[in-house]
């Protein structure tokens, strides 16, 4: 009895010890970190921006207006998945709160703005709290704030995740103007109380005390003890009630918002400056198949006003380009099945059934019982779909599943492509349900996505695992958990037991990140936000590229400048713009500059040596005194939609012109105009491309599909998150990087008497 007393005493204390260590009792709670206090040298920048402005001036362009660069979605370790990854099991490098965002920027990036955008839904009242302290921080030491060395932005992301079409409406950053107490929300809205493990149902502690017994090995406990007291603070957040007004609700609890209509409703109740800017919505790891901006576009109550930014490029890759294929089709009656193979398209839930019936074949089963069983595939594929169908393929490696899926022409595509969710796409729509139609008139930028808390990461392409989001691709279910062997029949739905995304599939498209371009009358905070505001702003795919685009009033003439006046009236990028006649557009690039190792004096002064090691690397935004070539200006044309029915497919011209540039790297200017304007008599939208000569980029070659005769992909050699890919090997591929300008907007205006 002794023994048996012994015994059960003994497991209630391994009961209890494991409830303490699930709770997170023995973590630390992270903090936001210790900003450096050190001073930019402000003539350094004034020296940097000099140049640019005397190189912007050789090639033609106006002086009036600073092109300023910077990074307008970061994540910190305040993010769940941020954290997960800085841990030791994901090889991180750990903690990475939000000073470490702000020293990034000035001192390793050398950026000129950036805002904060970590996950409301990982949020506690305590971290939004030190984050809001954490930005005016960064604003004080950055100097004065008419003429700052940056400027830091407030903002968090609304993450939601639908598992169809119907209730899918993606990720939305949203960006605050002002940083005073008495003028930013109380609280960041989420899309839900929780987006990630840790709730405080009965299953949280266990899932809590699974992750850190998963990740305990020879580097210590502490981390995962850390991590377990986020969970806990997270989960241990109360849901704000429903009903009150948003200036009625207690402080510490988590305010939710269901679709974007409600998030612009709460935002417009608490009447402060905002931007809300939707990203990632062709990224197949979390959107459904067959989403399309269809749905938001008809729920919008107003587009102009509420969501006019997007994000055309990240870390995460494009999402710029539209395709006519799908993932699955759809019958009439709402049905799905698995399309064929289009020009440059393979059905990840096709290539499902072409591993089975290879599999099939080598069994020596006949060719009419493979081809039955890869057609089961393809429908069990198809049935448990969005990004887990590849569970319904026993045993299937990366290799197994070639480049299926994936936008095989277009640029640093997004894993998983939805063409639906494409920025182009989102342009050519109209929605015609209203009395008015309405439509989405984006500007263009790109940022970072950045799970580091290291904003402009794109500067240099080095150190893939720390300036990507590589690491994400470590996130899935430990090896010993998939089971599964190979067999040459799939697995019907409702018995797969595998669980989790194809995490280690997408670590091959996180690239370094892109950048927003700003063309800003001054480098106060005020200065940038109207910028951003009347859209007079441009992505890059990282690369500091110059570039305008106008649209040209006075003195044009076809294409040629003879009779133009000596000032005409531009029209800026993110113009709205009535005209009958022909439009005529002049466009103006200079490639960045060619980067020096290391870091400049400023830099070297600002931090010590061994934060600039763990935060920089070793190596900063340090710019030499060549600039790379701009190859050339790619022109697309879209025409919104004048009919419900009528097909976006060809409203999309892309490239519509192509203008070569010189074959040095002083810059190009070009100009053209669209003679088919005043005959076609509808309203047109007109954006740019200028593409840099090509350049090793991290992970620019995706798979790295190798090609048989045709084109077509027969093996891949993907750039994987894990030992299996030398932690050291950058994967650089040359590619061309680039600029996407914000369109000009040129309505069709009918003749009116006396025109």
């Amino acid at each position: 009895m002794r023994i048996l007393a012994g015994v059960g005493l003994l497991l209630m204390l391994l009961l209890g010890f494991g409830y303490l260590v699930g709770e997170g009792v023995f973590g630390i709670t992270q903090t936001a970190g210790t900003i450096s206090r050190a001073s930019r040298d402000h003539s350094e920048i004034k020296a940097r921006q000099q140049r640019v402005s005397t190189a912007w001036e050789a090639v033609g362009a106006p002086g009036e207006k600073q092109i300023l660069f910077g990074d307008l979605h970061v994540h910190t370790t305040f993010s769940f998945d941020a954290f997960s990854i800085s841990l030791p099991m994901n090889q991180g490098e750990g903690s990475h709160p939000p000073a470490d965002a702000c020293d990034f920027a000035r001192f390793c990036s050398g950026l000129d703005f950036w805002s904060i955008n970590d996950h409301a839904e990982s949020l506690t009242p305590q971290q939004w709290e030190e984050t809001r302290n954490s930005v005016r921080q960064c604003n004080e030491v950055a100097g004065n704030p008419a003429n700052p060395d940056m400027v830091t932005f407030l903002g968090w992301e609304w993450t939601q995740i639908g598992q169809t079409p119907a209730d899918h409406y993606g990720h939305k950053n949203v960006i605050l103007r002002d940083i005073a107490e008495d003028s930013v929300p109380t609280r960041p809205i989420a899309s839900r109380k929780q987006l990630f493990p840790g709730d405080e149902n009965p299953y949280g502690i266990v899932m809590r005390l699974g992750l850190i017994a998963a990740g305990v090995g020879g580097k210590g406990r502490q981390p995962y003890h850390d991590f377990a007291r986020f969970l806990r603070n997270r989960a241990s957040t109360p849901q704000c009630e429903k009903g009150p007004g948003v200036r009625e609700l207690p402080e510490d609890c988590s305010e939710g918002a269901a679709t974007p209509g409600q998030l612009f409703e709460k935002l417009d109740e608490w009447n402060y400056p905002y931007l809300v800017i939707p990203h990632g919505n062709t990224w197949g790891f979390y959107t459904p198949p067959l989403t399309s901006w269809d749905k938001q576009l008809r729920e919008h109550a107003d587009p102009d006003s509420h969501e006019f930014l997007i994000e055309v490029f990240s870390g995460h890759g494009n999402t710029e380009q539209y395709r006519s294929w799908r993932a699955l089709k759809e019958d009439e009656d709402g049905g799905l099945s698995c399309p064929e193979p289009s020009s440059g398209y393979i059905p990840e839930c096709w290539q499902a059934g072409e591993i089975i019936r290879t599999r099939c074949l080598a069994s020596g089963q006949s060719a009419v019982e493979c081809e039955r069983r890869a057609d089961e595939a393809r429908n069990h594929h198809v049935t448990l779909g969005g990004s887990i169908g590849y569970l319904t393929v026993p045993g299937s490696e990366l290799e197994d599943w070639l480049d299926a899926g994936q936008c095989d022409d277009c640029y640093m595509p997004a894993y998983n492509y939805r063409p639906g969710g494409s920025v182009q796409y989102a342009l050519a729509l109209r929605d015609f349900d209203g009395k008015t139609p309405k439509r989405f008139r984006f500007g263009m930028i790109a940022s970072s996505d950045v799970h580091t808390a290291r904003p402009g990461t794109g500067y240099k392409e080095i150190h893939r695992r720390l300036m990507t989001d590589a690491a994400l691709g470590l996130l899935g279910p430990p090896a010993i958990l998939r089971v599964a062997e190979p067999a040459a029949d799939s697995i019907p739905p409702e018995e797969v037991t595998d669980f989790g995304p194809y995490f280690e599939r997408f670590a091959s498209f996180f690239g370094a990140g892109g950048l927003v371009a700003v063309h800003s009358e001054g480098r106060s905070r005020e200065a940038i936000w109207q910028a951003l505001t009347r859209k007079e702003v441009y992505g890059t795919s990282g690369d500091r590229i110059l570039l305008s685009f106008d649209l040209v009033e006075d003195g044009a003439d076809g294409d040629g400048e003879e009779g133009r006046a000596e000032n005409p009236i531009r029209w800026p990028m993110g113009s709205d713009v009535a005209r009958m006649e022909a439009p005529h557009f002049e466009v103006r690039a200079l490639g960045a500059f060619e980067q020096k190792p290391g870091c400049p004096a400023d830099s070297l002064a600002g931090l010590s040596p061994e934060r600039l090691q763990h935060l920089c690397r070793g190596e900063c935004y340090h710019p030499g005194e060549r600039r790379k070539r701009i190859d050339r200006i790619e022109v697309i044309r879209i025409r919104p939609q004048i009919a419900p029915d009528e097909p976006v497919d060809e409203l999309i011209d892309d490239p519509w012109q192509v203008h070569a540039c010189p074959a040095d790297s002083g810059g190009c200017r070009v100009s053209f105009s669209d003679s088919e304007f005043a005959a076609e008599r509808r309203d047109t939208v007109y954006y740019v491309r200028a593409i840099e000569e090509a350049s090793p980029t991290l992970n620019g070659g995706g798979l790295r599909c190798a090609q048989d005769e045709f084109g077509s992909c027969i093996a891949i050699n993907p750039c994987r998150a894990d030992e299996r890919t030398a932690y050291e090997d950058d994967c650089l591929e040359s590619v061309e990087e680039r600029a996407w300008s914000s369109p000009i907007f040129v309505d069709y205006r009918s003749p009116l008497p006396g025109d």
